[in-house]
């Protein structure tokens, strides 16, 4: 089976979050069942020079979009045995931004015809099923349908959606989009696409793919109801039997604390004790109280209201009077930097904001942090539970989405579980949970035994992979 799969981002050329991770790691365990899965993506200007130096030039063709005949390269790549092509246009993706661009309507339209006319160029693979993730390629499955469907080269190709977060769709105005892609009136005048005056990608991808998966099974549900359904929950209802909930994985190769490089010391299930050597480097790298036994809470995340940023910001000056130490990395709304720099400068012993984007130092929180704090508002899936497991960092998260089905309360009688976590959203319940993690941290023998059920749990992609390979061939 021949599977294109196709994203915005892809570690390691580019990644602004999980879909770059979910675009490499899926892919390489599709291979590992015996799928042949090729990756196509835009050649973004900041993609590492040491990457484009290797690329081999497939095929130079036109592209068009609206009024604009465009040059399109196609460029190839093979990195860890997974094969890459590259959508070549400087016009489009020449920038510094990969999104947030005046016209990333007319980008992502051309993205998607491009990848269209690609398979035109990859010699002997013709996919069997094309794997679209997310509104940048939700237009895919509208133009395989309405444009190619009855070209012999394209007549059995299925497709497949992805929706990794509902709540960014690609919302743009029909005008653009029926003049970019040359879709009929019909297109725009069906009930379900109808989006007031503009049309939705998202809602393109959903209506027209073959079928749609989301990246939790508790999302699948969730989505479908009115508070999680971004508009678009009516629709979502009525695609039911189409729609499935596959939760991701992460890569255990990448994420290692035996082989990590970015950490201060290596280690693993069998060699636990080289954990806290991590917390001691880190709290002396960031001018925190260097002692081994307060508990270190790491938070990496984007700081946007959607991650629960509102409800430790309510507990804040009360978590800050408990014996603890809070080791935060990422950026984003303004409102919420401010806020965790001020505390840091009040409580620089007690609380480290880094705002910024650093791999390396969100690999050292994992090792480093006794519990990982992911109080979502909603989360698709989430990729930070399943490092922090996979690094002996016990979550407290949010039952929503991914998290409620990865995370599974800890069990005071059996011993069971592998992290905390809260039915309501509420900050009196966060600081509660919280509590009840620094009461089992106490507990010494407890405690190394549910880090001990976190690090051998198995949240790599090779579960995951089955689901979607018995999806593809269910198509």
């Amino acid at each position: 089976m021949k599977v294109l799969f196709v994203a915005s981002e892809a570690y390691p050329f580019i990644k602004t979050g999980g879909l770059g991770d979910v675009a490499y790691a899926l892919p390489k365990a599709l291979r590992k069942l015996g799928i042949d899965a090729r990756v196509i993506m835009p050649k973004y200007s900041g993609i590492p020079s040491s990457f484009k130096s290797c690329m081999e030039d497939i095929a130079e063709f036109n592209v068009t979009v609206g009024w604009r005949n465009q040059y399109c390269g196609l460029q190839y790549l093979t990195y860890d045995d997974l094969p890459y092509y590259f959508v070549d246009n400087e016009y489009y993706y020449n920038r510094t931004e990969i999104y947030g661009c005046y016209d990333d309507g007319e980008r992502f339209s051309y993205f998607s015809k491009a990848v269209l006319e690609s398979i035109k160029h990859m010699g002997d693979f013709v996919p069997d099923i094309i794997h679209c993730n997310d509104w940048h390629s939700a237009v895919v499955p509208v133009l395989l349908k309405e444009h190619y469907s009855e070209d012999e080269k394209y007549s059995n190709i299925k497709s497949i959606f992805t929706i990794h977060n509902l709540k960014y769709q690609g919302v743009f105005s029909k005008e653009i989009l029926g003049e970019l892609l040359n879709l009929n009136e019909k297109y725009f005048n069906d009930e379900e696409l109808k989006f007031y005056n503009d049309v939705s990608f998202m809602k393109g991808g959903i209506v027209f793919a073959d079928a749609v998966t989301t990246v939790s099974n508790s999302y699948a549900k969730e989505i479908q109801t009115p508070f999680y359904g971004e508009g678009l929950d009516g629709l979502l209802r009525l695609k039911s039997e189409t729609l499935h909930g596959i939760v991701n994985g992460i890569d255990y190769e990448l994420y290692n604390p035996k082989v990590d490089k970015k950490i201060f010391y290596n280690y693993d299930v069998n060699n636990r004790d080289q954990k806290v050597k991590n917390k001691l480097k880190l709290q002396q790298t960031l001018n925190l109280a260097v002692n081994e036994t307060i508990p270190m809470i790491g938070i990496v995340t984007r700081l946007v209201k959607q991650k629960g940023l509102d409800l430790i910001v309510d507990r804040l000056q009360e978590l800050l009077s408990l014996p603890i130490q809070i080791v935060l990395l990422g950026n984003g709304d303004g409102y919420y930097e401010d806020i965790f720099q001020y505390y840091n400068s009040i409580y620089p012993s007690r609380i480290s904001t880094n705002i910024t984007y650093d791999e390396s130092l969100a690999q050292q929180i994992y090792a480093a942090s006794d519990m990982f704090l992911m109080p979502s508002l909603f989360e698709p899936c989430g990729i930070g539970q399943l490092i922090a497991l996979r690094y002996g960092s016990i979550p407290i998260v949010h039952e929503t989405g991914g998290l409620k089905d990865t995370i599974i309360p800890y069990n005071k009688y059996t011993g069971d579980g592998n992290g905390f976590s809260f039915e309501n959203y509420s900050s009196e319940e966060l600081l509660d949970t919280i509590n009840r993690a620094l009461d089992l941290y106490n507990d010494k023998i407890a405690w190394d035994k549910l880090v001990e059920n976190a690090m051998l749990l198995n949240n790599s992609w090779e579960n995951s992979a089955k689901n979607y390979m018995d999806l593809y061939n269910s198509l």
